[in-house]
């Protein structure tokens, strides 16, 4: 196991200590505030505009995981309708995030389904997509079957999120490639077991690897999410070397994190999209940002001091 590897299984496993979280949840806020464009949709909205203007696209999300009660699962169903209603209002360039668990996963698959269905279709009205997040594993085989089903049934605007990290993930990307679904590829940002995922850095990159040549040779669009330079690059070699349009993928990076390499790649010709959540619900989304690389956790405390 590398350093930030071991780093990042350390400090995922700090920040499930209920005491962090609440020290966290206290003091942390405007630290956080770097990677959440703001509390609301309005603030959201505002920022979406400006990343526009650099020649950036965004995905909004709407913080929120791990609800206890169907009736928040509902909230949050309204909120992502009137989140899609405001990015059409709006004329910005943005489409749309949801974890599962949001919309009652792990309470009720019938009725977390309708929830995200209503959202698809409000997003098909508009011309927009939906990107269904992947989160860890006891959801994964559960969040593609609801992406298929909504494909069967001709909602084709909505995509998901496939994990490098994971073993099954090979055999994931072959079945989602023949089924035409948009995926945003990415390393994996869970704490997983040695039973189900590869814990070598070395073994998630070169799967990482395999997995965006699969896509990009299946002639699948393919959103290609990381911050690692030898990932853009590859990509870039690789989609140059193969003929491959720059329409026919795109970079994604997180709101909050080499923003002037975003717009690099704007200049550069490469469609860029940004991740840009917002919402009261920072925590989890926060810590997993941190745990990435250490280089995110020095980037906060030196912003402590100033």
């Amino acid at each position: 196991m590398d350093s930030t590897e071991l780093y990042r299984k350390v400090l995922l496993s700090i920040s499930g200590n209920k005491l962090v979280e609440k020290l966290s949840l206290q003091y942390g806020k405007k630290l956080a505030g770097k990677f959440i464009a703001g509390d609301t949709l309005a603030e959201a909205l505002a920022e979406i505009e400006i990343m526009n203007s650099k020649g950036i696209m965004v995905t909004l999300d709407h913080l929120g995981e791990g609800i206890k009660e169907l009736t928040e699962a509902t909230g949050y169903k309204e909120e992502y309708i009137r989140l899609v209603n405001g990015i059409a209002e709006g004329n910005v360039n943005s489409n749309v995030s949801l974890k599962p668990t949001q919309m009652g996963l792990a309470l009720n698959k019938e009725a977390c389904y309708d929830n995200i269905r209503a959202v698809v279709i409000q997003a098909k009205k508009h011309n927009n997509f939906v990107r269904i997040d992947m989160e860890d594993t006891p959801f994964t085989q559960a969040t593609i079957d609801i992406v298929l089903r909504l494909h069967a049934e001709g909602l084709t605007n909505v995509g998901t999120v496939i994990q490098a990290y994971l073993f099954r993930t090979e055999d994931d990307v072959k079945q989602l490639i023949e089924a035409k679904v948009n995926l945003r590829l990415v390393k994996g940002a869970y704490k997983e077991p040695g039973t189900v995922a590869y814990q070598q850095m070395s073994e998630v990159i070169d799967n990482y690897k395999k997995i965006i040549k699969m896509h990009l040779d299946g002639g699948v669009y393919t959103a290609i999410a990381s911050h690692d330079d030898r990932i853009i690059h590859w990509v870039k070699e690789y989609a140059a070397r193969n003929g491959i349009s720059k329409e026919a993928f795109e970079f994604q990076m997180l709101y909050g994190l080499r923003m002037n390499d975003q717009e690099q790649l704007a200049k550069e010709g490469y469609r860029i999209r940004c991740y840009m959540p917002y919402g009261t619900m920072w925590y989890p989304y926060y810590t997993r940002r941190l745990a990435e690389k250490p280089a995110n956790l020095w980037m906060v405390v030196k912003n402590m001091f100033k």
